[in-house]
């Protein structure tokens, strides 16, 4: 599908840098044909090197070079960034968008060019190839343009489609997700600490029993209340724990994490666009 496109990355932050990264390491398309642009020097040289790719600091050569332009910027950089590029987009083009809270109607109407417009909500897991993207298409936007906005994010992680509509709610989900759980870790391993476990030791139990324990889940396919009865037997540590935590609203709390975030997206959203009226 991407073999004779040429893909542009405008921004070479952490998941343009992952973006470019799973593009090259899954070959789907040759790194002679991916462009990418960033405000620092630094950064976009190091690409050019370890990787073999065109790099620039001048947004426009990107996308005039590109069939397929992944903005990777931060949503406050939305509007500057659009505008410098919107003269040289053209209806063909596939604009694929990772800017957290900037709507794909919002995207058309500030490039003034009715493209096919991909809107994407991914997580920091991507640097390590174990991200979880979530791609809605806009107004101008098919299956086809869907497609390759799946096989980009699939060479860094799973990849789900769902409307646009929810993407606030992947992003108090999965998108801030990461921030949960790296509580939870250090949480664990400050709990060995207590119990007398050296820290270096605490946190590398802590760690790897998070990820073994997802990737059980997925791996076996099980609900993770079986695999959470399969570990506590009666009378014994693990249903002891699972008590406790239960008396301190683990389940709520985590579960009210996820609306406060995705309450927080809604709002961001809304002052994104109401600055642009």
């Amino acid at each position: 599908m991407l073999t004779n496109k040429t893909i542009g990355i405008i921004g070479a932050g952490h998941i343009g840098t992952a973006v470019i990264g799973g593009i090259v390491k899954a070959k789907l398309t040759a790194a002679k044909n991916i462009f990418a642009s960033d405000k620092s020097e630094s950064n976009v040289e190091e690409l050019a090197k370890s990787l073999g790719i065109h790099t620039t600091t001048d947004n426009k050569k990107v996308v005039k070079s590109s069939d397929v332009i992944v903005l990777a910027v931060k949503p406050m950089n939305a509007r500057e960034v659009l505008s410098d590029i919107k003269d040289v987009v053209k209806p063909s083009q596939v604009i694929i968008s990772v800017m957290a809270g900037i709507k794909t109607s919002l995207i058309t109407a500030l490039l003034g060019v009715e493209c096919p417009v991909i809107r994407t909500m991914p997580n920091t897991p991507a640097l390590v190839d174990s991200g979880a993207t979530a791609i809605s298409k806009g107004k101008f936007a098919d299956d086809e343009h869907l497609n390759i906005a799946h096989t980009i994010f699939k060479s860094i992680g799973m990849v789900e489609v769902v409307p646009e509509n929810l993407l606030d709610a992947v992003t108090g989900l999965s998108g801030s997700g990461p921030a949960y759980i790296y509580m939870v870790i250090e949480a664990m391993t400050d709990g060995g600490v207590k119990m007398g476990i050296p820290r270096q030791i605490a946190f590398r139990l802590a760690a790897q029993t998070v990820f073994g324990a997802a990737k059980l889940v997925i791996e076996t396919g099980k609900h993770p209340a079986i695999l959470k009865d399969e570990v506590t037997t009666p009378g014994g540590t693990a249903i002891a724990a699972v008590a406790e935590l239960e008396t301190h609203g683990l389940r709520t709390m985590l579960i009210n994490a996820v609306s406060t975030a995705t309450a927080r997206s809604k709002e961001l959203s809304r002052i994104i666009e109401e600055n642009d009226n």
